[in-house]
């Protein structure tokens, strides 16, 4: 059976050299071979196809038959590495929590132990009549949510 670790070891230089990273790769039974690439900028679908070439060439069908879809994380996908928080950073986000609760925000920061988010709530001030607009950060460490993914709009 192919493995994680043939693909990582065919492919994990090539990405990175190229500015790109890997966000998954899964192995399924019959060799259903998933790979997840993303950059900063995106991934254009020649980029995947020159990927899926490379793991095609090096693999052989002969041996070991396999059926391969390499892509790019779509909008809406729950976040799997750092690197697509640093990416999202001044974008709508949505996180749940891992009692179900969900908050939505501005991605503002991410560091390698968690990540802030930016909330606008109208509250109530003292001595006025109308809520105030007022910005509200907090905190998140990665093992604080349970899924974490980029939305169109708040």
């Amino acid at each position: 059976m192919i493995t994680k670790e043939q693909i990582l070891d065919l492919i994990g230089e090539k990405l990175e050299d190229d500015g790109f990273f890997l966000v998954d790769v899964s192995v399924k039974p019959g060799n259903k071979i998933d790979v997840l690439i993303d950059s900063e900028k995106g991934v254009p679908i020649e980029y995947c196809v020159e990927i899926s070439r490379k793991i095609e060439h090096s693999l052989d069908r002969e041996v070991e038959d396999f059926s391969l879809e390499v892509s790019s994380p779509g909008i809406g996908q729950p976040f799997k590495v750092i690197e697509q928080y640093a990416k999202c950073i001044g974008r709508p986000v949505e996180i749940v929590t891992p009692d179900g609760r969900v908050q939505k925000g501005i991605l503002e920061e991410v560091t390698e132990d968690g990540f802030t988010v930016s909330e606008e709530k109208k509250v109530k001030v003292e001595g006025k009549k109308k809520k105030e607009l007022q910005v509200f950060n907090h905190q998140f460490s990665f093992d604080e949510t349970k899924r974490v993914k980029e939305i169109l709009s708040l």
